[in-house]
């Protein structure tokens, strides 16, 4: 993706690309350390998706205007991109032309789509459905874990957690270790977002 959207980017001068990145980890570090005032952001990338990422920049930046860029027309995918913040949605077919319209869209506070995805986030809406979770999600925590992530979004610490739960600690700890694992996030707060998002409790 990064080669074909620079390629797309270099059209016109106004755009300026200060970095891209080959995966979700290293792409939420950049934006960090260079405060972009947009991303073009893949959904399919290894160690964390495009989604994930979004909802991870608008934590931290929420100024930061992110564009899905994607080959990724389905409802469930459409439907977790805007609900992880994404403030647009384009097909990887956009010419250089709508790419750039979409940009400049976006940093005027629009919301630009592909065509079909526009219809499709209107179906969402008004049927107010959300799309069922793949199985990959529902098993993606065990019960174990799932009850832990549960006690620790009322606020509860490991030892709480540990005598509500009757195990020690230590295996508290372990378990959290785990769900960041799976989950691959850094923190107790998006251990529970992406739970939550996912619709693991």
């Amino acid at each position: 993706m990064a080669a074909a959207m620079t390629e797309k980017i270099s059209f016109f001068d106004e755009l300026e690309l200060v970095g891209h990145a080959p995966d979700g980890v290293e792409g939420v570090a950049m934006i960090k350390q260079e405060n972009p005032d947009l991303v073009l952001m893949d959904i399919q990338m290894p160690h964390m998706d495009g989604i994930d990422a979004t909802l991870q920049v608008k934590s931290f930046a929420p100024h930061v205007k992110v564009i899905i860029t994607t080959v990724m027309d389905d409802n469930e995918h459409i439907f977790h991109a805007i609900k992880a913040g994404a403030d647009g949605y384009l097909l990887k077919d956009a010419d250089p032309g709508m790419l750039r319209d979409a940009v400049l869209e976006v940093m005027e506070g629009g919301a630009p789509m592909s065509p079909n995805v526009a219809r499709k986030a209107l179906t969402l809406l008004r049927t107010g459905a959300e799309p069922e979770r793949h199985s990959s999600d529902r098993d993606l925590l065990s019960s174990r874990e799932t009850e832990i992530l549960k006690e620790l979004s009322k606020g509860s610490v490991y030892t709480e957690v540990a005598e509500s739960l009757f195990i020690a600690p230590s295996t508290v700890r372990k378990h959290v270790e785990n769900i960041y694992k799976k989950l691959q996030v850094h923190s107790k707060i998006e251990a529970i977002d992406l739970a939550r998002r996912k619709g693991l409790f």
